[in-house]
């Protein structure tokens, strides 16, 4: 599955109406409906803002008072198409005082969607795991090095006896990477908590 690196936006006019479409990456239905707040207010004169959410579990399609099977579907069919996930389209449309029939709204929204993501960067969605993990003091620094040479992203830190910290690396690779991490500390670390088998939201990453 692909992923937006970054949301894009493109406009196209058919018989006089404009048709914005704007692509979010998105991982959840609350951050996808910020989102889709921020497009009403941007574009607050439109008449319709059609939409449809994919991410992992969570999906929706909204005609938003067009006739029913004209917007969104043909939305979804073109996102679904290019194997894009984790992605809010919204079709923000300026009815332009001509008709265009069932079959030219169709045309239209699947248009726009296409014609921005011709503009979009995709990159390979990335299943990510979380780890927690307990170190000495003395080692936090090495292990730090070590995250940061080879992409794992250190979330959070706490301090008690010892450091424990919550590291996020591609589900794909934490094992491996959590063997090579102890064997660079020498056996200093232990694994609290391992969550690869319940891996979090995908992400891009390029």
């Amino acid at each position: 599955m692909l992923q937006l690196a970054a949301p894009v936006t493109a406009e196209i006019e058919i018989k006089k109406s404009r048709f914005i479409a704007v692509l979010y990456p998105v991982t959840s239905r609350a951050e996808a409906m910020d989102r889709l707040a921020e497009v009403r207010q941007r574009w607050k004169d439109a008449r319709h803002y059609c939409s449809v959410l994919l991410t992992e579990g969570d999906s929706g399609l909204d005609d938003d008072g067009e006739p029913s099977g004209t917007a969104a579907k043909p939305m979804y069919a073109v996102l679904t198409h290019k194997d894009v996930g984790n992605v809010l389209a919204v079709v923000v449309r300026y009815f332009g005082g001509i008709k265009l029939g069932a079959g030219g709204l169709v045309r239209a929204y699947a248009q726009a969607v296409s014609t921005a993501l011709q503009q979009a960067q995709l990159l390979p969605t990335v299943k990510l795991a979380r780890y927690r993990v307990s170190t000495g003091f003395a080692e936090e620094s090495r292990l730090r090095r070590f995250c940061s040479d080879h992409g794992v992203v250190v979330l959070e830190a706490a301090y008690g006896d010892r450091v424990q910290l919550t590291l996020e690396a591609p589900a794909e690779q934490g094992g491996q990477l959590l063997a090579q991490l102890t064997d660079y500390l020498y056996g200093a670390l232990t694994v609290l908590e391992d969550q690869a088998k319940a891996p979090t939201d995908g992400k891009a990453r390029g």
